[in-house]
Order: structure tokens, then sequence, then C-alpha cells
């Protein structure tokens, strides 16, 4: 048997007779109500969706499917071959769309299709029977319904897509300005009117996170769905910055996790108007090359807070060491924050310089000789751990 190549709507070469035409274009509102009920009682997510303007909407779309099936099945032709079809791939693409702002999947809605195709064929082939289409025409008419529901399958899912795409789209520059109006520290009523715009339900607190553009992806897909975006900062070269809703406490642990590895930064959680502060030591800690964790370099963070100003002190209070050698004064400032970091522990000191305990008291008498009865004075003590830490 001679293997049979498929038709397509737009040149199928299929004309059933005037009279099966006709009579199943009298039964069409029929046909139309029982493929709505097949589809409601076989797709769960469409039981309650056909009322209201939504199933109005619906059902006239399975009438215009079916008017325009019965117009390309009789043979009908204007100026453009494609015209019979047109208006109801038209309609099938704005379903698709209206069905994306409900919710439903793409699985849904193709699911209604086959079971329109199902429904639709079993009853009108019943009618061309009826009116004596033979066999071979009948298997035509099979393959014409099932291209013409390929073809307004495709359209509705394109409608589905582009809806989603669309409104993706327009929900994150939304969510963007979110970001930024946080960044910016706007007043607080103009966040809360843009989290209510971008429906965005504000968090307790917003974590900054920094991370390559690389990484933005897992990471996003490792935090909460409600995670904001900001990109093209002008205080960022590079990356991308992320506001983590509600990652602090016992959650920062499942955070740090997933950042491990990615050549990201956290910085600590705020209350979500204070995004801002959470944003500055992120960056701080990245300038400082630090990464993962800004909260596992505080004394860092706060010893370089303003790097001119430790600068100062620190020439300020090593002032007694100006006239000494310079390799004399290297060893001796090295022994002194030594002998701060651990307590005046002589043996400790010795260790970590790696030198004799008699050395370390040799090196402290000569600094004694030099600072006085300062280095027992607790302010004095403060600056130098400060300025040698």
């Amino acid at each position: 048997m001679e293997r049979r190549t498929p038709r397509r709507t737009a040149d199928h070469g299929l004309r059933l007779p005037a009279p099966a035409v006709e009579q199943m274009r009298a039964e069409l509102p029929g046909v139309a109500e029982h493929v709505v009920a097949a589809i409601i009682d076989e797709v769960p997510s469409y039981t309650d969706a056909f009322s209201g303007q939504m199933g109005e909407t619906i059902r006239n779309a399975v009438q215009l499917a079916l008017a325009g099936f019965l117009s390309l099945a009789s043979g009908r032709r204007g100026a453009d071959a494609g015209t019979p079809t047109a208006p109801a791939v038209e309609g099938s693409y704005q379903l698709g769309r209206g069905e994306a702002r409900s919710g439903r999947t793409t699985e849904a809605l193709l699911a209604a299709f086959r079971i329109g195709a199902r429904v639709s064929w079993r009853e009108m082939s019943m009618t061309a029977v009826d009116n004596g289409v033979d066999g071979e025409a009948l298997v035509g008419f099979a393959e014409l319904v099932f291209a013409y529901i390929d073809e307004l399958s495709a359209a509705a899912v394109a409608g589905h897509t582009d809806e989603l795409e669309t409104s993706g789209r327009v929900r994150q520059r939304m969510l963007e300005r979110v970001a930024h109006h946080l960044l910016r520290e706007s007043p607080v009523d103009q966040v809360v009117a843009a989290a209510a715009r971008a429906g965005w339900e504000p968090p307790e607190t917003l974590t900054a996170v920094i991370v390559p553009e690389s990484q933005v992806r897992p990471v996003l897909s490792s935090v909460a769905p409600t995670t904001l975006q900001a990109a093209d900062l002008p205080e960022l070269e590079d990356g991308v910055l992320l506001l983590v809703p509600d990652a602090h406490g016992r959650r920062r642990p499942g955070l740090l996790r997933a950042l491990a590895d990615r050549g990201s930064l956290a910085g600590p959680a705020r209350p979500w108007l204070e995004a801002r502060a959470s944003y500055d030591r992120a960056l701080r800690g990245r300038a400082a090359g630090f990464e993962l964790d800004t909260e596992a370099h505080l004394v860092e963070l706060v010893l370089d807070a303003d790097a001119p100003a430790r600068a100062d002190l620190r020439d300020q209070l090593l002032a007694p060491l100006a006239d000494l050698r310079p390799g004399t004064a290297e060893k001796l400032t090295d022994t002194l924050r030594s002998w701060l970091l651990h307590q005046g522990r002589r043996d400790d000191v010795a260790a970590a310089l790696f030198v004799h305990p008699q050395t370390v008291r040799y090196r402290m008498g000569q600094l004694r000789e030099l600072y006085g009865e300062r280095l027992d004075d607790p302010e004095t003590v403060l600056a130098l751990t400060v300025a040698l830490g």
C-alpha cells in the first residue's frame, strides 16, 4: 500500500460534498458543546474555567475553530489561501494569551486541543459517512482535522509563550524598580508603592548578594523566588546584585551553601527598607577581595573602614620608633603587635615570631624604654591594637 503524505491545511486539496458540509454546519453548536463538556470532564484545571468572561471566550474560540474548519473542508478560498483558517488561528493565539494570564499551563491547553480534535472528528466523521463520503475522502478528512488542530495548537502555544514573556518582562522591570528605589533609599511611601505595583510582598529582611553574571541563574534556582535583581549599578563594575528575602538567622547557612564556590559575596541581613546598608557592606567586602560572607571578615572591615585615618593613627603611635634603623623598627613593630594580640604572654609571642623568649624580653625592654608607662595605659593599648591589628 502506498504511503500517504500527510496533508497540510494550506494545500490539502480535500473538498467535502456540500450536503455533508451543510449538515455539519447545522450540527456545529451541538458539537461545540460536546467539545466543551469533554474538556471540562477530562482536564481538571478547566473545571471552573467556563464560567464568566473567560468561559465565553473559550466557547467562542471553539465555535470559531469549528466554523473555520468547515470553511476549509468545503474548499472555500479567498484571495489568500490561508483566509479560511486565519480567524481561527488568531482566536487560538489570543486564547493562549488568555490562558497564560489565567495561570494555566500549555500542557492543559494542548490537552484541551487534543480532546477537541477527538470529539470533533468522532461527531463530524459520523455525519460525513451518513452523507456518503467514501473511505478515501474520509482518510483525507481525518488528516485535515488533525493538521488543522496542530495549526491551532501551535498558535495557542505561541500566544501562551508570548504572554508569559511579555508579562514576565514587564514584571521584571517593575521588580527592578523596587530594587533601585531601595538602593537609592527613596522615601518609604515610594518604595511601598513600587512594591505594590509589582505585586511584591515585602519580607522581613533583605540580604545583598553580589554574584558573577555567569552564576546568576544557578544561584536564583537556590534562593527564594521573590529575590530582587539589579544589574548595571554604577557602583558595581561587573556582576549582578541580588536582594534575597528573609535569609537571616538560621536560614543564612543555607544561603551561604548556595553561594559556595560561585565567586559570590553576601552582605548582612538588614530590615528590608535598609537593604542599602547590606549592599554597601557587600561592596566594601568585594573591594577588599573577600568572598562568600562579609560577616566572616568584620574585624578587617571595621579596621579598614577609614584606611587613611588608620594610617595616620599608625604613624602617630609608632612615632617613638621613627629614629631607629628601618630593620630594627620593623622587628619592634612586629613584636609590639604580637605582644598586644597575645596579651603579653612571652612564650606565645616567641612562638608566633619564631624567636627565643629571651629575644622577646629584650625587644619588649626596648619598647618600654621608648613608650614608658604608656604601654600600661588602656587607651594607648586600645589605639595600638587598632593601628596594628
